[in-house]
């Protein structure tokens, strides 16, 4: 049993952020916690063990605008309508009827209101890609903001689904909806706010194989070519600007001959294609994260989607290329924005670098699967692939295994039977 705390206000005055997640139990009431993010938000919780032997959690205020003892008394109250371990199935079907009665009384919330008063601070505190979460939201299911949370019912969501299909909406996009909604209405099963989840008949719909596109040889001759096309045409730019410039008397702008690169773009994509980054994660970069001398760079935890620390080591490419870059970098950020803070997105830059490499149906991402793709078919295996793309298990490296045909072949090759005539070879070998 870990340590417990008397939690009081001074208790909860002293309490500091320290960069990670801290929990405090409290000696007096059972279940009674405290969470601190590594942002320093404090949230008062309630913990319990479930029919199922999982352990439930439910934020239920937040310090320092609750005190602690309204909150230890609340615990008591919220802890008598929660299903935990040992209740007879009596004991919960009962409690679920009484649920159910008083949402007939007090009515639930708006899937509005339930977003901007409680589920966005949770979001924000607890996941990565709470922005994202929360847009997805709110556009995917605008006509529905208004409806309170224990009117929505399978039938409803099922229409809505429908709906989404017949509009061209993909499968995978709808599920991806999907799935964000039901976090929500999970948060609101456990927060005590709906009686029971409204999703547990919807099923994902079947979405087609995750998309791999990468570049034929062709295809990346000619982008490498653009990308070139392009610093010159930045340079001689710079340089009709800075003739008009010296027949005016106005001040030159800095030349770009002597730079390895005119702007973050040529860099950018060449470490794409030679180490797999996601973009956020090539964006987020910190020379500080990057060690020229042992030829290596680690994307961090904060950084990686998977929430996981992983290195990556450096091609001859990819190490000439940022070397060159770090010379006249000036910034933390490695490819920083014009104020030395993270770059939001290299969309315009690259749109125009695609159509003059007239490359279609190519993004961003997809140089990670390009970087997957050719390794595949170098003969890298599975597993290694894995590591260097930081997934999390092999599940998503196993789209790219159809371009490693060679190993599918050596397997059934073991199933071969030898033929009359060479069984009678080896004979003949053997006397």
């Amino acid at each position: 049993m870990g340590q417990k705390f008397k939690i009081d206000r001074d208790f909860m005055r002293a309490i500091k952020p320290t960069g990670k997640y801290q929990e405090f139990v409290d000696s007096v009431e059972r279940g009674f916690v405290v969470k601190v993010t590594p942002a320093g938000t404090v949230s008062y919780t309630i913990r319990w063990t479930k029919p199922d032997g999982k352990q439930g959690r439910r934020v239920i205020g937040y310090w320092p605008e609750k005190d602690p003892k309204p909150m230890r008394d609340l615990v008591k109250v919220e802890l008598r309508d929660v299903d935990k371990r040992g209740d007879t199935t009596a004991d919960v079907l009962e409690r679920r009827r009484r649920k159910v009665e008083a949402e007939k009384i007090t009515g639930t919330p708006t899937l509005a209101a339930f977003i901007n008063d409680r589920y966005a601070d949770w979001l924000t505190a607890n996941t990565r890609s709470s922005a994202a979460t929360l847009a997805r939201l709110r556009k995917s299911f605008a006509d529905h903001l208004d409806k309170p949370l224990g009117e929505f019912n399978g039938w409803i969501i099922e229409k809505w689904r429908s709906g989404r299909i017949k509009a061209g909406i993909g499968a995978a996009t709808v599920n991806r909806d999907l799935s964000a909604l039901r976090g929500l209405f999970s948060r609101a099963l456990e927060w005590g706010v709906i009686a029971e989840h409204p999703m547990r008949t919807v099923k994902a719909l079947q979405a087609p194989s995750g998309k791999v596109r990468w570049l034929s040889d062709d295809e990346e001759s000619r982008l490498r070519a653009a990308l070139d096309a392009r610093e010159e045409r930045e340079r001689k730019g710079r340089e009709s600007a800075n003739a008009w410039r010296a027949a005016r008397g106005y001040d030159l702008m800095p030349g770009l001959r002597k730079p390895a690169f005119v702007d973050h773009l040529k860099p950018a994509v060449l470490l794409s294609i030679n180490t797999g980054l996601r973009q956020g994660e090539l964006l987020k970069l910190d020379w500080q994260h990057v060690n020229l001398d042992r030829a290596i760079l680690t994307v961090i935890d904060a950084s990686a989607k998977s929430g996981r620390q992983r290195h990556i080591p450096l091609n001859t490419e990819a190490l000439t290329t940022l070397r060159a870059w770090r010379e006249q970098s000036n910034h933390s950020i490695v490819f920083a924005s014009a104020d030395g803070g993270v770059r939001v997105d290299v969309k315009t830059a690259w749109q125009k670098l695609l159509k003059d490499a007239k490359i279609t149906n190519f993004r961003w991402h997809d140089m990670r699967h390009h970087f997957a793709s050719r390794l595949v078919m170098a003969g890298v295996d599975l597993n290694t692939v894995r590591e260097l793309l930081g997934h999390a298990d092999l599940a998503m490296t196993l789209r790219y295994a159809h371009l490693a045909p060679e190993h599918l072949s050596a397997a059934v090759a073991k199933l071969n039977r030898p033929t009359p005539s060479t069984e009678g070879n080896a004979r003949e070998a053997s006397q």
